[in-house]
């Protein structure tokens, strides 16, 4: 474990201490405010027993967190054509998906999601989050669905279940690499703004169009539950991976951008436009694609009249989204990131940041600074974590549902300054949890929102010599920034859902503080206090390469960063994740012990809480120095009492537990014991 501080001349020496009476089978009680009865001794032996982990390991998922021999997963191409009417703001699309059968068992029945049902008066979601839908749309209207086979299509009558449909099979799809070729076509009205995460706003030179969840996307089946139909009741996704080429028709004034690469270029764009992206592709600042000019010059696109569709893929994706809009200021820069292929047997062509926005958003501590945010987050995290897999990165400035999908993010036209720079870099960040690993949303929303606000944490320290630092708002340490101390709140509160609860059963009250906050911060934890960056960053990294486009569980995590970095970190997992627990020391007593050589200060440590975290302890001496050395967590494995015999011969002043506030220690109050008073400093003589 990682010593925090210099060890001046220390030595450790653990005597003494029972073990205390065991705790209930349920567990302590969560810590309460400040003022609450105190809470039974830590047991050891139930804070150290073995931890089983909810997915056993076995040949699809191994016990060192890895993806297992036998480890399968489908997979699901898309062909999609869509167009949207502006007059009565309605989406009509018909897809093809070409669905593959990796698993080793046939399937009788596909099932699909129908993201926009929530929006049905009725729907589910709307009796868990009503605040949400006080507006209502007739949702997803499925005008036909159909088996394409040999040339043919067979018509299949599905079932509808709220935002599911089940596509009852005419013969079973064979398993071990089977396909089936699915057609859908369907239509719905786009939401206005109480729409969130896909809306229609309104903006002074035409309305903007963000489309999300839209099209009819498979539900994923695995080797943990087989068809995983977690309803949509506004949590967020699981979805299969693949390549998904899109088409959209719109009117001809309006621009549009979307996730993955544009791949008919000449046909919507005019030569200014072309010239204008090639020399972003070529700079480190940002060249203006669309102007407010441009806005409002008809000559600016390439036809006058009727419509215009746009051509987009974007491969081995779990999603796509698109913005459209006649309202869009557009510019970019290059990502200093190797070109890649987005069309097979073509030539690999360079990557950008994008934003696109009105000119509401127009400003020097606004969205000017939007494609240096986008440049620099997708930069940063493929140097840190795991290479940037995709064509683009685009940030829209909309309605603002500060909502991320692969390759392009929805955020507020009016953020600004550390705002808009967070919430760009969290939105982001999510292309790499849940978009390259793909952790299921709807059950674990912490393996997205938690590990993302991680990452984030240190981009906010690392960006324009920090800036931005410390990233302080609504996802991490919104109080002080400084989560040591903000996070108690939390672990003092007994109403405070676990880590580990399932995603839909969070209240709202709790999403930020326990989903995201919580969640990042354990990491920080396990990284600064446990681990040790060498360590952590190691197996972090290995976690994502492993799991890049697969689906790991919390348990494949816990697994992975036990085995790589060589700790059984199953009391961290058991208090943080499976529990509200926190550490909670105290100095008993310090007294000074032998002479001469053998002089020295003998310290009393109790250790009060259930999660003990390793904690740094600090005698303070007359003459100004400090000795320091780290208590490991080892410590308590059989008491929650120790003696540390410090030697040397100065005057100790002080000791103090945690001085550098690292770790989110309950009760601050005992943590330090004065010895002596400081010396006097010598008088100031008048001035004459």
């Amino acid at each position: 474990m990682t010593a925090i501080g210099l060890v001046l001349g220390a030595a450790l020496l653990i005597v003494g201490g029972t073990a205390p009476a065991h705790a209930a089978e349920e567990g302590p009680p969560t810590p309460a405010p400040a003022a609450a009865p105190a809470m039974p001794s830590p047991d050891p032996a139930r804070i150290f027993a073995p931890l089983a982990y909810p997915m056993p390991a076995g040949s699809t998922r191994s016990a060192g967190g890895v993806p297992g021999g036998a480890y399968w997963q489908n997979g699901a191409d898309y062909e999609i054509k869509a167009a949207i009417d502006p007059t009565n703001r309605l989406l009509s699309g018909s897809e093809i998906i070409t669905y593959a059968n990796n698993s080793p068992d046939a399937l009788d029945v596909l099932w699909v999601q129908l993201d926009q049902n929530i929006y049905r008066d009725g729907s589910r979601g709307n009796f868990v989050n009503p605040q949400r839908h006080a507006e209502h749309t007739d949702g997803d209207v499925i005008e036909s669905v159909s088996i394409e086979q040999d040339g043919k299509s067979i018509p299949v009558t599905p079932v509808i279940s709220d935002a599911r449909m089940q596509v009852p099979l005419p013969t079973a799809l064979e398993g071990k690499g089977g396909k089936i070729r699915l057609k859908i076509v369907w239509h719905y009205t786009i939401p206005g703004t109480w729409g969130g995460r896909t809306a229609v706003s309104t903006t002074r030179n035409g309305d903007v169009y963000e489309v999300a969840q839209w099209f009819p996307r498979m539900a994923v089946y695995d080797d943990v539950r087989g068809w995983d139909t977690a309803p949509y009741l506004g949590q967020e996704f699981f979805l299969d991976y693949g390549d998904i080429d899109y088409s959209i028709t719109v009117p001809w004034n309006f621009t549009v951008v979307g996730s993955g690469a544009l791949l008919n270029q000449a046909e919507v764009l005019t030569q200014t436009e072309r010239d204008r992206l090639a020399q972003a592709a070529k700079s480190d600042e940002r060249v203006m694609i669309r102007t407010e000019v441009d806005i409002h010059d008809p000559k600016s696109h390439v036809a006058q009249t009727g419509t215009k569709t746009w051509h987009f893929r974007m491969n081995n994706t779990r999603d796509v989204a698109f913005a459209a809009s006649p309202a869009f200021l557009w510019d970019a820069a290059r990502l200093n990131l190797p070109p890649v292929v987005v069309e097979p047997g073509h030539a690999p062509v360079p990557r950008l940041a994008m934003s696109a926005y009105p000119v509401e958003a127009v400003g020097p501590h606004q969205w000017d600074r939007s494609t240096a945010y986008v440049k620099y987050a997708i930069e940063y995290f493929s140097r840190r974590w795991y290479p940037y897999p995709w064509p683009n990165a685009i940030n829209l400035g909309g309605y603002g549902a500060a909502m991320e999908y692969p390759g392009i993010v929805f955020d507020g036209m009016h953020d600004k300054d550390p705002e808009l720079f967070w919430v760009t870099a969290h939105e982001l960040g999510h292309g790499w949890f849940p978009m390259i690993v793909g952790s299921n949303e709807r059950r674990h929303a912490f393996m997205d929102e938690g590990f993302n606000t991680f990452i984030d944490t240190y981009a906010s320290d690392d960006f324009n010599s920090g800036e931005f630092a410390p990233k302080r708002d609504v996802e991490f340490a919104p109080a002080t920034g400084k989560p040591a101390e903000d996070i108690l709140s939390v672990l003092r509160d007994p109403a405070a859902p676990r880590l580990m609860t399932p995603s839909d059963l969070i209240p709202e009250s709790y999403r930020h503080p326990v989903t995201y906050f919580k969640a990042a911060y354990g990491l920080k934890l396990l990284r600064e206090q446990i681990l040790g960056p060498e360590r952590f960053d190691r197996a972090f990294r290995r976690y994502i390469a492993v799991w890049a486009y697969r689906h790991p569980t919390p348990s494949d995590f816990f697994r992975l960063m036990d085995s790589e970095t060589g700790e059984d970190l199953s009391w961290f997992w058991r208090g943080w994740y499976f529990n509200n627990w926190g550490p909670d020391y105290a100095v008993k007593s310090a007294t000074p012990t032998g002479e001469g050589a053998a002089h020295g200060l003998v310290v009393t440590v109790d250790n009060k809480g259930w999660l003990p975290l390793p904690v740094t302890l600090q005698v303070s001496y007359t003459d100004g120095t400090s000795a320091r050395l780290t208590i490991p967590t080892e410590a308590w494995y059989l008491r929650n009492e120790i003696e540390l015999t410090i030697p040397g011969a100065r005057t100790p002043q002080a000791v103090t537990l945690d001085p550098g506030h690292d770790i989110p220690d309950l009760n601050r109050a005992d943590n330090a014991l004065t010895l002596a008073a400081p010396p006097a400093q010598p008088a100031t003589p008048p001035a004459h």
